[in-house]
């Protein structure tokens, strides 16, 4: 196929697109875009040619970008027309719906289609959580059915989740996956399971960031500064609820948690229920977890302390290594007593300061059962060797001039410093673990393998890199500590550790 000419795609030369909303409306401009002929339906009387214009729009303004020539664009948006019956799909080599998320709507939706369409025909779900399984049964031809999950906006998002249900077959599968391709999209297969694969690894994004907010770990606005400047994330959890809207988040994480029969690792937060029974939506009811247009407030400045000369490094650590060759370059000595952490983590002595990399204890709890003095937590950051800002939590023994001694050296070192509650498991080391715990368990059950686990988080949640790329550079020792630790802490089975994270961690082996 050759998408710069408008040639029809080598797989499907009719397609047809069923619900004229943005993911149905957006779906037929990529198909268009890609050559293809498109008849789009919508039960809503004016639906489908109102989506049609827009699209039409849309197309001219890619175009004024110089994106796409005008001809292209002219093009692409004439090869969409409005249909008024089911009946018109007789000809297409694939249907897309793109319905209310209901599974009895599906059913029937498809079960007429078979009556209309050719033998050959396959029938695509952009549906994000129901099962393709269950949409498939009852059906003549369920090997036929596959699931197709773009993401919002999907003329602009690159992934696709291809997605066999336990009845789909390789032809379908196969056929959607070129397809997809020649549409320029980036395919990802998975098996039909809840949530897939980004709806399901993605809620410890938002349930992490929930539960230190719940425990007083830190305010809203402190807590998405550390994810974005710390964490490496676009976005803060916060900012992504309100820009998602607080009431569709938490019916994605509700179907997902009653999907997995109530497991604990996808509970919703009661905070999040309180905010949407209180119409705290988010940016579109101009309240969630800020105030619009205010939007996220501006920091306040750093704390300061004393710039140290001298730093001990007590116990060393793979993950810790990229801030200490950071101290050296800044001209700071660093003396070494060459003894690993047993935990991955890492500890350094700083004026007054025990400075304990986050291994999932608190900082009170490291200072008892460790028998050190003056302990300040300091939560991991994506990359230490680049990272803009640290969060950093005192235990309850510890002074004040330690805790400034610790604030000094990243002062030192050009780092911002954000000082929060001493929480178990901080902020960044509990969201990076729990994200590469879930990528783990789904490669463990089969739902996609590792790679496409990274892929899917990357491009579909747009992460700067995998979950499980992260574990294997930060460390599988390090994360599967966090993980035990805040399970002992919070006695919540929520922590429990992916069996093949342990397997991997046992052998020396990578997650990928």
């Amino acid at each position: 196929m050759n998408v710069a000419t408008g040639s029809a795609s080598a797989q499907f030369q009719i397609v047809g697109v069923i619900g004229a909303g943005t993911m149905g409306a957006g779906i037929a401009q990529v198909a268009a875009q890609a050559g293809c002929s498109v008849k789009l339906f919508d039960a809503r009387d004016g639906a489908a040619n109102a989506a049609i214009t827009r699209n039409t729009e849309a197309l001219k303004a890619l175009a004024a970008k110089g994106k796409l020539s005008a001809e292209e664009a002219t093009n692409a948006a004439a090869r969409v027309k409005s249909v008024v019956d089911l009946n018109d799909f007789h000809d297409c080599d694939l249907v897309i719906e793109a319905i209310v998320e209901d599974l009895g709507a599906k059913q029937t939706l498809f079960k007429t289609l078979e009556t209309v369409c050719g033998d050959g025909t396959i029938f695509a779900s952009n549906t994000s959580s129901i099962s393709i399984t269950a949409i498939a049964a009852g059906l003549t031809r369920p090997e036929h059915v596959v699931g197709m999950h773009f993401f919002n906006p999907a003329p602009i998002l690159p992934l696709v989740e291809v997605v066999a249900g336990q009845l789909t077959g390789d032809d379908a599968m196969n056929r959607v996956e070129a397809a997809a391709r020649e549409w320029k999209k980036t395919p990802v297969r998975c098996k039909s399971s809840p949530g897939f694969i980004v709806n399901r690894v993605a809620r410890p994004f938002y349930g992490e960031a929930l539960r230190v907010l719940e425990a007083g770990g830190a305010d809203v606005a402190t807590i998405d500064l550390v994810l974005r400047e710390a964490g490496g994330f676009k976005m803060g959890a916060f900012e992504l609820l309100d820009l998602i809207g607080l009431d569709v988040n938490l019916a994605v994480t509700k179907s997902v948690w009653n999907a997995y029969f109530q497991d604990s690792r996808f509970r919703p937060s009661l905070t999040q229920e309180e905010m949407v029974a209180g119409r705290m939506l988010g940016r579109k009811s101009g309240r969630g977890f800020y105030s619009y247009p205010e939007g996220v407030p501006t920091p306040p400045a750093s704390p300061f302390g004393p710039a140290p000369t001298m730093v001990q490094y007590l116990t060393e650590s793979d993950a810790l290594d990229p801030l200490v060759d950071r101290i050296k370059a800044a001209g700071i000595k660093v003396q070494s007593r060459k003894e690993d952490d047993p935990y991955g983590a890492g500890q350094l002595r700083v004026g007054n300061a025990t400075l304990c990399l986050n291994d999932g204890r608190s900082a009170t709890q490291i200072a008892f059962e460790d028998d050190l003095p003056n302990v300040v937590t300091l939560d991991l950051a994506r990359d230490f060797t680049l990272t803009r800002r640290v969060a950093l939590a005192r235990g309850d023994a510890t002074t004040t001039a330690a805790l400034a001694d610790a604030v000094g050296l990243f002062r030192a070192i050009s780092v911002e410093v954000s000082i929060i509650d001493d929480v178990p498991g901080m902020i960044i080391g509990r969201t990076l673990a729990m994200l590469a715990n879930e990528g783990a368990d789904a490669v463990l059950q089969k739902v996609a393998d590792a790679a496409g686990v990274d892929t899917a988080m990357k491009l579909g949640v747009n992460h700067l890199e995998g979950p499980l790329e992260t574990a294997d550079r930060i460390g599988l020792t390090l994360f599967n500590a966090i993980l035990v630790n805040l399970e002992g802490h919070t006695g919540d089975d929520r922590y429990r550790q992916s069996l093949l994270l342990q397997r991997k961690m046992w052998a020396g082996a990578s997650l990928r």
